[in-house]
């Protein structure tokens, strides 16, 4: 896997693109309280940032100092995210259920 060091963070470079995850993107996930305190943190990082930038009258060039910063977050922020356990649906728990309690043929 390779990685991009910026500042000290060392970030998977597929986490810099977003993630071409269809079928789980609108799944529940289980959040851990340390996933939890991270995503909130980078969200208001994000939320200022962005907001600093607008405030300031930024230009929106992706080159931008600010800009990048904001996407390094977003790209920690999906990264934190897309690690959490996908809960699974009510369907998969019964089927799972099934199986342990019925014989295989």
């Amino acid at each position: 896997m390779a990685a991009t060091t910026t500042t000290g963070f060392s970030i998977a470079a597929e986490a810099l693109e977003a993630p071409a995850i269809a079928a789980e993107a609108g799944r529940l996930r289980r959040i851990t309280p340390q996933a939890g305190r991270a995503l909130e943190c980078l969200g208001h990082a994000i939320e200022y940032l962005t907001d600093e930038y607008i405030h300031q009258g930024g230009s929106g060039s992706a080159s931008d100092g600010p800009v990048e910063a904001v996407q390094l977050l977003m790209a920690l922020n999906r990264q934190i995210y897309f690690e959490c356990p996908v809960v699974p649906t009510f369907a998969e728990r019964w089927r799972a259920l099934l199986r342990r309690w019925v014989p295989a043929d």
